[in-house]
């Protein structure tokens, strides 16, 4: 089992930057695959990005492709996901997920294991 801890949410400005980082606890981490999704007031929890065991394979959703970048340090356990260009639609609490399946999901019923989430807030 693996317990993650979300970081680096905030207020930003429309067309600035964050950076969100998901450390894992278990030391085997590289173990899992990764995926970031959000919820905003009202929606469905929405895939964001995914990433692959090795980090060699990465997958986004469609408002997000150019603009983010989804990355881990199996090192340091830890998983990334810079947000560039945001806009106000990108306001949401982002949550990381993992699954020790090989295949990226992008339902979040495909994820057993959840951080508690970290407010995204982009100002127009």
């Amino acid at each position: 089992q693996v317990q993650l801890v979300e970081s680096g949410g905030g207020l930003v400005q429309a067309g600035g930057s964050l950076r969100l980082s998901c450390a894992a606890s278990a030391r085997t981490s590289r173990s899992y695959v990764m995926a970031w999704f959000r919820q905003a007031p009202g929606k469905e929890r929405e895939f964001v990005a995914g990433i692959s065991r090795s980090g060699g394979n990465t997958y986004y959703t469609d408002s997000v492709k150019g603009r983010f970048t989804m990355s881990r340090d199996n090192a340091k356990n830890t998983v990334y996901l810079q947000m560039d260009s945001m806009k106000p639609e990108d306001t949401a609490v982002y949550y990381c997920a993992a699954r020790t399946l090989v295949a990226v999901a992008s339902h979040w019923e495909g994820y057993p294991y959840w951080g508690q989430g970290t407010q995204v807030t982009v100002s127009s």
